[in-house]
């Protein structure tokens, strides 16, 4: 695979990973609708340091050029 081919493949690969990532989100946002749903501030604020710490970790992944992340599952 030769580097235009590559970078095809990049550009392919981050829009569809990314719209999929921002439709996960919209769909996460979903679950704030009180009427349907019951949680406490203690939840949000792990949802959100889960979120923070994996965009975190995933740009400092580009920013050193690294391959893998780790990868922990989230819990609440």
């Amino acid at each position: 695979m030769g580097k235009p081919d590559k970078r095809a493949k990049f550009v392919e690969l981050a829009e569809s990973r990314t719209n999929k990532i921002i439709n996960l989100i919209r769909l996460l946002g979903n679950l704030s609708r009180r009427s349907n749903y019951s949680y406490t501030k203690q939840d949000i604020d792990s949802i959100k340091k889960a979120i923070t710490q994996e965009l975190n970790r995933t740009i400092a992944l580009f920013d050193k050029g690294k391959d893998t992340p780790e990868e922990d599952s989230f819990k609440l």
